[in-house]
């Protein structure tokens, strides 16, 4: 693997989730494949799950981590041909290139501004580092993706499932903040890809980008979608023809144990109690939250550990 910025960076699914769970029965086999490599995470955004399961991937493969915690203290330039004479004092071409001598692999996080569509999914950040760097570029969660978490998602479901097609449910949840598309559209596309009955549900007008969804199912009946699932993915997501706003908060799409009854609760974390779920829910066996949570690390470092094998040959 030369980078993962997308979940089509992945050549082979199925291995590397198998593999992944290999990892977990002996995370520190391959200590030695990232001796003396170093990985730089830049967190344009704050992150929990994300920071402690990457570094801990990283050290698991041998890697030193630099950790640099950028939010708003460090405006870059992203445009060529600029007059750099406003609020940005440093462009992404010396910026890009100067962290690649630092590092042997970049890992960025770097959120969408749910004010510009087109700018979003052109997503200048990430691919950026990509273009500048000359080195492999990890994605921590961009504008419009989270790779990392669909693939611990991916991860668990095939921990967890007692069906050979399982049928797995996205749900639309309601939130009081306008939230990006990222997690929703790594999910969709890492389904696409897996051996499972997927549907989406939502109100309508919160369709994601039709580019992602493609021919995947999609109902506005929630308790329609929700029969007999055996896996729930609930998550909030702001609206995309109507970009970044809030069209609803209809409380009778959270999510209830009579709702989803045995099927098992996926939720990317984090999330707020007895909004987007009751405690029920969350509380009860057959959420695996914490699970994936977990599987986050070993996500990560089966990323890294194929990446650190191209470096190495």
């Amino acid at each position: 693997m030369k980078k993962y910025t997308d979940i089509n960076d992945i050549t082979n699914i199925s291995q590397t989730i198998n593999e992944a769970i290999q990892l977990k029965k002996a995370p520190f086999e391959y200590k030695n494949l990232g001796t003396n490599k170093t990985l730089v995470m830049l967190f344009f955004n704050a992150s929990l799950r994300t920071r402690l399961s990457t570094e801990k991937a990283a050290r698991n493969l041998g890697m030193d981590v630099i950790c640099l915690q950028i939010n708003n203290s460090w405006n870059l330039e992203f445009e060529d041909g600029t007059i750099m004479n406003l609020d940005t004092s440093e462009h992404i071409k010396e910026a890009a290139k100067v962290i690649a001598q630092y590092a042997d692999i970049i890992a960025v996080r770097a959120f969408p501004s749910l004010k510009n569509k087109d700018l979003d999914y052109a997503e200048v950040i990430i691919n950026s580092f990509t273009k500048y760097a000359n080195i492999p570029v990890v994605n921590l969660e961009s504008a419009t993706a989270h790779p990392l978490q669909a693939l611990a998602d991916a991860i668990t479901i095939n921990e967890f499932s007692t069906n050979k097609r399982p049928k797995v449910v996205l749900s639309w949840a309601p939130h009081p903040k306008a939230l990006p598309q990222s997690v929703a559209n790594s999910f969709v596309t890492m389904m696409q890809l897996l051996p499972v009955d997927f549907t989406i549900t939502h109100p309508e007008g919160y369709e994601l980008n039709s580019e992602v969804t493609k021919n995947t199912k999609v109902t506005y009946n929630q308790d329609e979608a929700l029969k007999d699932a055996d896996f729930v993915y609930v998550k909030n997501w702001s609206s995309y023809k109507d970009y970044g706003n809030i069209l609803s908060q209809d409380e009778n799409w959270m999510i209830t144990q009579k709702k989803i009854n045995n099927a098992k609760f996926m939720h990317c974390l984090p999330v707020r109690r007895n909004v987007v779920v009751e405690d029920a829910v969350l509380d009860s066996d057959n959420s695996i939250v914490i699970n994936q949570a977990n599987n986050r690390t070993y996500a990560a470092q089966i990323v890294l550990k194929q990446i650190l094998e191209e470096l190495n040959t």
